[in-house]
């Protein structure tokens, strides 16, 4: 038998999503399986396509549940893991897929999130620089949110060699509507998404903005300006960002394309495609997967990466999975896929 493991928010969309790969999980055993409203229903009720899970229902969302968890993954509502983190022990692994530990700076936590700052735990991004091995050495994660993957990925080596200017990051990207959640909304139904394409949360009020901020300038090493405008696409899962900055004088796409291989060759799960290639949401459907493309537009001065994730994957549960992994001494791709699913 496996660790225990213990999923609390389990009836939400990447609670189900991390249900899904520890099910192939070879040291993972699923032992508690959390909800609040569905609480006492079959796993296979509120997630049909878990087949495997037959016979086993969702538990209430007591805390004393998941104290004999050797790894607790929180997929709760914003704010909502801070009530919780006093409760675990010292030696128990929880990877947090909320936001409530992922900000060093308690002010813009409370300006966009408008509760207390519970404080910073490690922060679960692999492929940035000395952070493996913070992971590695912790017990406590806080999993990335979703455009910030794919916006930080981006644009961080880029940074990081000096190869842009810091001032004027401009972002837009899309997602598709399980990034909202799975509560019931009039502007994610169906016959409201199906056709059309909506900006949201403009302005700089997206909550994943400081997030994004904070991750940048740890890598360019001072402020980066960045604005940013989240697009709801009529789609299940998947995040298209198109990340833009200033070039420096003389940074041509080559220069672009060599400092994202640099950074991630030897990397599993980020890659760089090929010239002329771009990248597709579709393509990293159910993957654990970042695709990369960049280009110098000389015309306008800017550099443009576009990256693809799948929002519930490498965007939410499958990072989860593979900052459990790491902080659990196991191999970074155990249970975890780069491929898509096509069509």
């Amino acid at each position: 038998m496996g660790m225990r493991t213990a999923v609390a928010g389990a009836s939400g969309y990447a609670g189900g999503e991390l249900l899904r790969l520890l099910a192939a999980h070879p040291e993972l055993d699923v032992v508690v399986s959390q909800a609040d409203s569905r609480a006492g229903e079959p796993i296979t009720a509120v997630h049909p396509h878990l087949v495997s899970y037959t016979g086993q229902t969702m538990a209430p969302s007591d805390p004393a549940l998941l104290a004999d968890a050797d790894v607790v993954f929180l997929a709760l509502p914003h704010g909502a893991s801070a009530a919780l983190a006093d409760g675990f022990r010292p030696d128990q692994l929880v990877v947090d897929l909320g936001a409530d530990f992922r900000l060093t700076d308690g002010a813009a936590w409370e300006r966009f999130y408008r509760v207390p700052h519970a404080g910073t735990w490690t922060y679960g991004m692999p492929e940035l620089p000395g952070q493996r091995e913070q992971i590695a050495a912790s017990t406590r994660v806080a999993n990335p949110g979703c455009y910030p993957t794919s916006v930080i990925l981006a644009l961080a080596p880029l940074l990081a060699a000096g190869l842009v200017e810091t001032d004027d990051v401009v972002v837009v990207a899309a997602s598709g509507t399980s990034g909202a959640g799975r509560k019931a909304a009039t502007n994610l139904l169906g016959s409201e998404v199906m056709g059309d394409l909506s900006p949201y949360k403009i302005g700089g009020a997206h909550q994943h903005t400081p997030e994004i901020t904070q991750g940048l300038s740890q890598a360019a090493g001072t402020r980066v300006t960045v604005g940013f405008t989240p697009l709801l696409a009529p789609m299940p899962r998947g995040i298209l960002a198109t990340c833009t900055a200033k070039l420096k004088p003389g940074v041509d796409t080559a220069a672009l394309r060599a400092a994202l291989r640099e950074a991630y060759d030897d990397e599993p799960f980020v890659h760089l495609l090929d010239e002329g290639q771009v990248p597709h949401t579709a393509a990293t459907f159910g993957a654990n997967s970042v695709h990369l493309q960049a280009a110098a537009d000389l015309d306008s001065g800017r550099a443009v990466v576009v990256s693809a994730i799948d929002n519930l994957c490498k965007g939410a549960a499958g990072q989860a999975l593979q900052n459990a992994n790491i902080a659990l001494g196991l191999p970074e791709t155990l249970g975890l896929s780069a491929v898509g699913v096509a069509p």
